[in-house]
């Protein structure tokens, strides 16, 4: 299952597969106050490494395949190498949620041949239209054919587009033509109305495209009987089924092999309904995903719909990071400029203009500003083929996904090779006269034995062998990695986080440092104006229009008006007035409205010729205007320190142009003075140009740079945005977490340091000076070294650009920092995709960000940011909590086993119990364990190091303390069973059955109360929050009212007899003795260095070695 690809009309970027400079070597942070330890996972790895432990470690990447520290951008070869390293019985089902390598590079094949198609076909057709125009100019189109209400058809509309027939558009009267064709208003959009809409969707479809179905549950059902291992149970089951009905008849031979069979489809049915449900999760947060949200002009508001809600006729506005939502045409713009990268395959920007007006769905927005009228939806657009062709997901793996096949492959492996030597030590002793059955008499009689008698007993040994291999190789392992990214998915959309990379859920809980936006993510994003100076005085009241010159007011709202990507809207029906825009234009376009201004009439005053949309890294951004009486305004705003440096006077409140003396500095201790106050300041600034100095045709103008010095001042304003509540408690959560919380922003450092204050992230007693508190452009100019050694410093960072953000987090990953960092524009996109961990916003951040990022932050808030870090350390350590609950079950069962039939050449757990057993490991355990909810020791500790052994040392302790009280006690209870147990007096056939009962018995009910440790592996009280997980004790009882049945009633399937209510109180008495000896074992210290550090530096030596050798 894949949630890095899109199957929506959002675009996949094919073109972003960088490489990664992550750092191979442990990641954790180095803080150097001492942390209370993980008491779920242990303490991280780094803490207890040495040097020479860290020299040993440093070259492991080539040395072990499943040893993928991080996923991202990782190369094919690499996926291809733990694959094949992998020891797999059932491929279908274990690389079910893996990247499909093959299906991979199938998609991206089709891909570029429905591009190479489309192309091909565009340039048949304008090569065409060329000769025409050669031979006939303007050789006539065919007319329009009316479509229901409309005056073209749709065969023709989407021709139009998907050919780029420049030819036909003109024919068709531009443009405007066009529009009046599809009854769209170029300024206010359609009527939107439902008796609209629903006209143009059965005229010209609905933007979206048939999708191919998820897997069904007869699919997985399909799946789960692929594993090798149950279908030799099947087969032996056949055989055995055979076999006893031929000896003893079908009223009694069919028990053994009936219920081998019917474990068999017991397992393979529990499999595939937890997988079924696992998928439609994934199907369910997937449609989340698809479902972007779009700005459209309809009636003269601009409103945001669903991408699949635009029609034919909408009016879409373009900017900076948009997705183009559907094909269509120009109808205004400036400087637009698209990259079609995701249609054609190419990096290649395409400037959009008269002459070269159309626009393809799926492709982004890279610079500009532009308005589209759609002429194509859904399955009429390339797009829509594309993604309809290759909706189907191809997976993505996680790194620990990765090691846990690691694991599972280690165990498989150790499981195997006991199976094979039981098997051989059962048929030895079978065929050598060395067994009996329960009534003490020899099994295997050379020449008194029948075949087919010895036929069957082989077929029952071989099962047991079987069935052992499938307790032993955890299959389920690896899913369960899956389960709990689910599970912890859909949990944190609940919590405002929307997942796009499975590997990022992980990625999170070994986060060091988050590099966090100011604006909307530690600050609320809901602007106002709440200080402003005209000229050099202060206004008493900002939004009082009186104390301003008509001239200087005329000039600054024609300047808000003009200048802004914002719009305001006022309905007819007289409510307040509606504004749109980012929050910063929203607050200028609010205050402007208070002095007086009518958006619309002063738009209409003046002509629009020619726009510098704002720019993150000149911080300004500028529009040239031809006014009525032919003045020529350009008008620009930005950063106030930045604006103030290109001015060379002002406008007083009288209208008076006074040139600057003294009066610069003044105006910088304002914005001084306001930044402190945490205020965003912005100037607004004007000047007049000549009429004869500008471009003249629509080429000059678009080449035309605005001029930007010798600036009039008109204003400058302070724009208060207050913290998000809770954004302080949040960073103090991440700081005990061991997670450096640094703040980079565009605002200048004023503002940045008063809002680091205010939010926790600067302690009032540390003195704020470089390079705690830095500016960006020194930063950036500091040589790449000096970077690395001060960016671990950085506290805060002002007047940053987006390529500062990324030189910070290349240094800090470089300095073995695990980084996420959150974005919102356009140029945040290499940031993010550098990063470990790429946080988009939600609700201000471009599609071009949000593609670029692993997680969208869906409330743009830092508290949901710590609580994805939360949820990262809790898939660790529910995982955690499965092996160790798996291993002490696979441990437990083959020592029994194996002990018993080296031997007695007996095994006291058979087929049908061993695959009840693997049923409650498995399926059942993974889904009481991985749905664990974080707990709050989770954020007392220092981050996961992302090679820290996965099996800590406070795990093995508790694996062996249990597996060894389980293998002594069923061990006495084998050997010595029958007189502890005073069965002497009955035949020995019940007193064996009665043993073996109880053994069973008791064996699975301490798997179940053992499970009750697992959720806490350090902690004393192992039922602290157990009522929270309902599903936890829901299986805990279904478990144990299914182990009273099969015990009770289903004795003739399973070889059970009934227990009296001693035997039963004596099983739960060997049961739940677990808890008070898991207490007593955590008392037990544990060693610093990893179990595995020894068995891994020895062997890396002896590879070495053998290395030098040769």
């Amino acid at each position: 299952m894949s949630t890095n690809s899109s199957n929506s009309l959002l675009p996949h970027n094919t073109t972003s597969s960088l490489p990664s400079n992550s750092s191979s070597s442990s990641s954790t942070s180095n803080k150097d106050k001492d942390k209370d330890k993980d008491v779920e996972a242990g303490p991280t790895y780094k803490e207890y490494r040495t040097d020479d432990e860290d020299k040993d470690l440093v070259d492991n990447d080539d040395d072990d395949p499943f040893d993928i520290a991080q996923t991202k951008n990782v190369p094919v070869e690499t996926l291809k190498r733990w694959r094949q390293a992998a020891l797999v019985l059932n491929a279908s089902r274990r690389f079910r949620y893996t990247l499909d390598l093959k299906k991979e590079e199938e998609k991206e094949q089709r891909k570029r041949m429905i591009r190479s198609h489309a192309q091909v076909i565009r340039a048949a057709v304008l090569f065409k239209l060329a000769g025409e125009r050669q031979i006939v100019t303007g050789s006539p189109i065919e007319p329009p054919k009316p479509t229901g209400d409309y005056a073209i058809g749709l065969e023709q509309l989407a021709s139009v587009s998907r050919d780029h027939n420049i030819s036909a558009l003109q024919q068709y009267g531009g443009v405007k033509g066009l529009s009046e064709l599809l009854k769209t208003n170029n300024e206010t959009g359609i009527i939107g109305d439902e008796v609209d809409l629903s006209k143009r969707r059965s005229a010209f479809g609905s933007n979206t495209y048939p999708q191919k179905k998820g897997r069904s549950l007869l699919r997985f059902l399909w799946e789960a009987w692929q594993d090798l291992t149950l279908i030799i149970l099947i087969i032996a089951a056949v055989i055995s089924l055979a076999l006893g009905i031929k000896t003893e008849g079908l009223e009694e031979g069919w028990y053994d092999g009936g219920s081998i069979a019917f474990a068999v489809f017991l397992v393979i049915f529990v499999t595939a309904i937890s997988d079924y449900r696992q998928s439609l999760q994934f199907q369910n947060l997937n449609e989340e995903k698809r479902n972007i949200q779009v700005e459209v002009m309809r009636g003269g508001r601009a409103v945001k719909i669903s991408i699949y809600d635009i029609v034919v006729g909408d009016l879409v506005p373009l900017h900076i990071g948009d997705q183009v939502p559907a094909d269509g045409v120009l109808v205004s713009g400036h400087s637009l400029a698209i990259d079609e990268s995701s249609m054609t395959g190419e990096s290649k920007i395409v400037h959009k203009d008269h002459k070269s007006p159309f626009l393809m769905s799926g492709c982004k927005v890279a610079d500009g500003v532009g308005t589209m009228l759609v002429t194509g939806v859904g399955i009429n657009t390339e797009w829509g083929l594309l993604m309809a062709s290759i909706s189907e997901d191809t997976g993505e793996e996680t790194p620990l996904q990765v090691r846990l096949n690691g694991v599972a492959t280690f165990i498989g492996i150790v499981g195997l090779s006991v199976a094979l030597a039981v098997l051989a030590v059962l048929l030895g002793r079978y065929f050598t006269g060395n067994t009996r059955n329960p009534n003490g008499t020899i099994q295997f009689i050379r020449g008194t034995t029948s075949i087919s008698q010895a036929l069957d007993d082989a077929v029952k040994i071989f099962t047991i062998a079987v069935t052992i291999v499938v307790v032993a190789v955890p299959e389920g392992l690896p899913l369960a990695v899956t389960l709990t990214l689910a599970y912890s998915m859909r949990k944190m959309m609940q919590d405002k986080a929307l997942v796009r990379r499975l590997s990022a859920c992980e990625t999170m809980g070994s986060a060091t440092t988050i590099c966090s936006d100011k604006t909307g993510t530690l600050t609320l994003n809901q602007m106002t104006v709440v200080e402003a100076y005209v000229g050099r005085n202060r206004m008493n009241s900002p939004d009082d229009s009186s104390q301003l010159n008509p001239m200087v007011n005329s000039l600054l709202i024609e300047g808000i008006a003009q200048n802004t990507t914002g719009n305001v809207f006022i309905p007819k029906d007289g409510v307040e007035v509606e504004i749109t825009g980012s929050p910063t234009e929203k607050a200028i376009l609010s205050w402007a409205v208070k002095l007086g201004m009518r958006f619309d009439a002063i738009r209409s005053e003046s002509k629009v010729l020619h726009v510098f949309p704002f720019n993150s890294e000149k911080k300004r951004g500028g529009v040239a205007v031809q006014r009525a009486d032919d003045q020529v305004h350009i008008h620009w705003k930005g950063a106030a320190e930045i604006v103030l440096g290109a001015c060379t006077g002002y406008l007083d409140l009288n209208g008076a142009l006074q040139s600057f003396n003294d009066d610069r500095e003044f105006l910088k201790a304002a914005i001084e003075d306001m930044a402190s106050k945490s205020l965003r300041c912005v100037a607004i600034a004007y000047r007049p140009y000549e009429l004869d100095k500008v471009p003249n045709d629509e080429e000059g103008l678009d080449r035309w740079v605005l001029p930007e010095d010798d600036l009039t001042l008109l204003a400058i304003v302070g724009i208060k945005d207050p913290c998000r509540p809770g954004v302080k408690e949040a960073v103090k959560i991440c700081t005990d977490a061991g997670v450096k919380v640094r703040m980079v922003t565009g605002d200048n450092l004023q503002t940045a340091k008063a809002i680091a204050l205010e939010c926790g992230i600067l302690s009032p007693g540390v003195d704020a000076v470089e390079p705690t508190i830095i500016e960006g452009k020194v930063f950036r100019e500091l040589p790449e070294k000096e970077r690395e050694r001060v960016a671990n410093e950085i506290t805060v960072m002002g007047r940053s650009s987006p390529s500062d953000k990324l030189l910070l987090v290349q240094a800090l990953r470089k300095q073995g920092e695990v980084v996420a960092v959150t974005g919102d524009g356009t140029n945040d996109a290499p940031a993010l995709h550098e990063a470990d961990i790429g946080l988009a916003m939600g609700i201000s951040g471009t599609e071009v960000a949000k593609e670029s990022s692993d997680i969208i932050i869906l409330d743009d808030n830092f508290a949901s940011v710590v609580k994805v870090v939360r949820w990262g350390r809790s898939v660790y350590a529910n995982i955690q909590k499965f092996i160790q609950f798996q291993l002490t079950v696979n441990v437990a069962a083959l020592v029994i086993n194996v002990v018993a039939a080296v031997s007695s050449g007996d095994v006291p757990l058979n087929a049908v119990q061993l695959l009840w057993v693997n049923l409650i490991m498995d399926t059942l355990g993974a889904l009481a364990l991985a749905t664990e909810p974080p707990t709050d020791h989770l954020m007392h500790r220092t981050p996961v190091g992302r090679r820290e052994p996965l099996i800590t040392n406070i795990m093995w302790r508790n694996l062996f303390i249990q597996a060894i009280y389980q293998v002594g006690v069923l061990l006495v209870l084998n050997f010595g069973g029958i007189s502890i147990l005073n069965l002497e007096h009955d035949s020995a056939e019940h007193a064996n059955q009665v043993k073996n009962t109880l053994i069973f018995n008791a064996f699975v009910l301490c798997q179940i109360f053992n499970e009750f440790n697992a959720r806490k592996p350090e902690e004393m009280n192992v039922f602290s929050g157990v009522t929270k997980n309902l599903l936890f004790v829901g299986i805990v009882g279904f478990t144990f009212i299914l182990q009273i049945i099969i015990v009770t009633f289903l004795g003739k399937f399973t070889s059970t007899v009934r227990l009296s209510w001693k035997l039963w109180l004596l099983s739960i008495v060997i049961g739940i003795i677990s808890w008070p000896l898991a207490v007593v074992g955590k008392l037990i210290p544990v060693p610093a260095t990893p179990m595995s550090n020894y068995f891994t530096r020895a062997f890396r030596r002896f590879k070495r070695t053998r290395n030098t050798q040769v």
